[in-house]
């Protein structure tokens, strides 16, 4: 490939009267590139690619929206259903053409930081001592954009219930929520399609009305959209993970809360040397004030009374009071359990911190 500045001295030279050979030895170029060069008038013309085979862009975006995005089965839908045998390089950029793709080719939107419009939410896996014993455990982070606020929890598994009652805790931790949240295309909370195609579960939708913001997916491939997010993990990782001793679950929430809420919201960010908690204080105004009232997220089941007066819930027993063995209703939040009985609160417990105890309460 010869670059531009050569190109135009080739041509230069050309129309300057000096010869083909003269301009090859000059300057280390092939007499034919020189006499390209020349036809071209030191342009470089794109190459104009044509596809041996044509596949109909209609077709291409409908079968890109029954395969909710996925480009593997587009591909294999084209080939087994309409006979079309394209390489699946030459799908993907057909579909990045028509705004369609997953790949890098695209930039993220430039956001401004605008005070009380944005907070993200993700989640990243980790091994962990715990005592003397390596765990998985899960660490949730909620991220306010312009304030840099952080809120920190981990987990032993996480699911749509987890991030429920996470986000509920962090946000009345705060009392207050931006407009948004932004997210990857996690299934927690997105039903189909992906970035700004995603469909948000319902359930979801709902859940974040309550507290006055929507669920916003990013880009696939994209995970600068939420930066500081990113960037938070990685803080966690050099930052807080280093050094520090674990005994279980629960002393490691009281330090990751500890870490995030405390010391991180004192420490300077970057260059700016800007200081979270200041920040939050200029964009409290701008944001959704929430009321402190507001029921934290639970789930509802039912169990029948065993002969002893116990019901069995996720592996641990609970007493309910009474002579009767009745078909309670149990109310199941983050960090308690409710039994009821026609419309009344039996019995209130708390749950086992650190996971199953395989005991009575």
């Amino acid at each position: 490939m010869i670059d531009p500045d050569k190109r135009n001295a080739v041509f230069t030279l050309h129309q300057e009267g000096m010869a083909a050979r003269e301009i090859s030895q000059r300057l280390n170029i092939s007499r034919n590139t020189v006499g390209v060069i020349i036809r071209q008038q030191g342009q470089c013309l794109p190459k104009q690619r044509r596809d041996k085979i044509e596949v109909d862009l209609e077709l291409l975006q409908r079968l890109y929206r029954e395969c909710d995005g996925w480009v593997q089965r587009v591909h294999e839908k084209l080939k087994e259903e309409h006979n079309i045998a394209i390489g699946y390089s030459t799908l993907t950029r057909l579909l990045q053409q028509q705004g369609l793709g997953t790949g890098n080719s695209g930039r993220c939107d430039s956001v401004p930081d605008t005070p009380g419009d944005e907070m993200q939410h993700d989640t990243s896996v980790y091994q962990v001592s715990l005592g003397d014993q390596r765990t998985r455990v899960i660490a949730s982070m909620l991220y306010l954009r312009y304030s840099k606020r952080r809120y920190l929890r981990f987990y032993r598994s996480f699911n749509r219930f987890a991030m429920k009652c996470f986000l509920h805790e962090a946000l009345m931790f705060w009392g207050y929520s931006a407009r948004q949240c932004v997210i990857d295309n996690t299934n927690l909370a997105r039903w189909k399609g992906t970035g700004k195609h995603a469909v948000i579960v319902p359930e979801m939708v709902a859940f974040g009305q309550t507290y006055g913001f929507a669920f916003v997916c990013h880009a696939i491939n994209h995970p600068n959209r939420k930066a500081g997010e990113e960037r938070s993990f990685w803080t966690l990782e050099t930052n807080f993970l280093p050094g520090r001793k674990f005994n279980r679950l629960e002393d490691l929430n009281l330090q990751a809360r500890e870490w995030a809420t405390e010391r991180m919201e004192q420490r300077p960010m970057g260059k700016s040397h800007l200081i979270p908690a200041k920040l939050f204080e200029h964009e409290r105004g701008y944001l959704q004030e929430l009321t402190e009232h507001l029921c934290p997220p639970y789930q509802s089941d039912e169990r029948d009374t065993d002969q002893y007066g116990f019901i069995s819930f996720n592996g641990n027993y609970f007493w309910v009071p009474g002579t009767r063995r009745d078909t309670v209703k149990v109310l199941y939040y983050a960090d308690r359990l409710k039994i009821c009985l026609r419309g009344s609160i039996l019995a209130e417990y708390p749950l086992p911190v650190d996971g199953v105890k395989n005991k009575k309460f």
